[in-house]
């Protein structure tokens, strides 16, 4: 039975790959022969790995994690976060604190209002389909093409409003679902965002979210 050649890759490819994703150094070079030495089709292959590593362990239980903040210059923006993973030993990695802070600074830049799209309200959901639905009844278009309107809104709502949805502001071609997708794969176990906090100087409100679990054990 005859079996392919792997593809040769040069080891500066493999670095700057493994510097791009943070991956381990041997699934850079995997991902790498796989896309025949293309470096923005092995990113791709090494994404696509670390969503589905994180698929295959996101009903592992996170019980241990790390608090963490982040002042945005002047000290007018603050943001407390509770990320969660399964060990001590990963909270106290440089990747799990590096994560922690990156997803910190992201709150403070773009004020979500949710984690996911499980903790959106009904009340809040049911209130945006009403405007939207209405936005779009005004342009005279067919009911098929309404609802089709309603579900791009829907879509962008949540890229706007939800955490794990949104564009990471390091890095907007990968989502915060994805960055954290990527750090389970590189360190094996299972990240959570369980709640933050975002207060700005002035303001009249603060935002707080949690996750959907912790809202239903305190409604219980």
């Amino acid at each position: 039975m005859s079996t392919e050649t792997p593809v040769k890759i040069d080891a500066k490819l493999v670095k700057e790959l493994r510097d791009k994703s943070g991956a381990p150094m041997g699934d850079c070079l995997k991902a790498l022969q796989e896309s025949k030495g293309d470096m923005e089709g092995a990113f791709v292959v090494l994404r696509k790995r670390g969503m589905a590593s994180a698929a295959k362990k996101a009903s592992r239980s996170t019980n241990e994690g790390s608090v963490g903040t982040y002042i945005h210059a002047g000290g007018k923006i603050g943001v407390l976060l509770e990320l969660n993973c399964e060990s001590d030993f990963v909270a106290l990695t440089p990747d799990f604190q590096e994560l922690l802070k990156d997803i910190a600074m992201h709150i403070a830049a773009t004020d979500p209002r949710y984690i996911g799209k499980d903790e959106v309200t009904a009340a809040d959901l049911d209130r945006e389909k009403e405007i939207y639905r209405a936005q779009a009844a005004a342009t005279g278009k067919p009911a098929a093409i309404i609802e089709k309107m309603l579900e791009g809104k829907l879509g962008k709502f949540y890229e706007e409003f939800c955490l794990l949805e949104q564009p990471f502001i390091k890095d907007q071609t990968q989502t915060i679902a994805q960055i954290i997708a990527s750090k389970v794969g590189k360190l094996g176990e299972n990240i959570s965002v369980r709640r933050f906090a975002r207060f700005k100087v002035g303001a009249p409100d603060w935002t707080v979210a949690t996750t959907a679990q912790i809202a239903a054990t305190e409604e219980a």
